[in-house]
């Protein structure tokens, strides 16, 4: 039953993640953390981890063939993404789990309101 929930979770992520553009994370660490049970640092460590192999391609790819990729940029960004990738970790890794809980749910909520209420 647990790994029909695993799948289940990362089902709902893709298809966010498809829908919305957005990476999996926002969906799925709430998820983990909430439903099953995960420390905070537990469920961004695994989140990341579900980034190593090419989750979002057929998607992209998707967008891709519909003229929506600015291939330039994306391969920029992700040359920036790695090393803020490192750095954020080597941050989060180094704060306790309450304030890295609490840094996640601001930007939860302040992004909702500037998608909400923003032009």
């Amino acid at each position: 039953m647990q790994i029909a929930a695993y799948i289940l979770a990362g089902i709902i992520a893709g298809v966010a993640s498809g829908f919305f553009g957005i990476g999996g994370g926002i969906i799925l660490v709430p998820i983990m953390v909430l439903i099953f049970g995960l420390t905070q640092h537990q469920a961004q460590g695994t989140t990341l981890a579900l980034m190593v192999p090419p989750i979002g391609i057929l998607a992209a790819l998707k967008y891709y063939h519909a003229g929506n990729v600015n291939l330039k940029m994306a391969i920029f960004i992700c040359l920036g993404f790695v090393a803020g990738g490192y750095l954020g970790a080597v941050f989060a890794n180094n704060i306790p789990a309450s304030t890295l809980k609490r840094f996640f749910g601001y930007l939860l909520f302040f992004t909702s309101l500037k998608f909400m209420f923003g032009k």
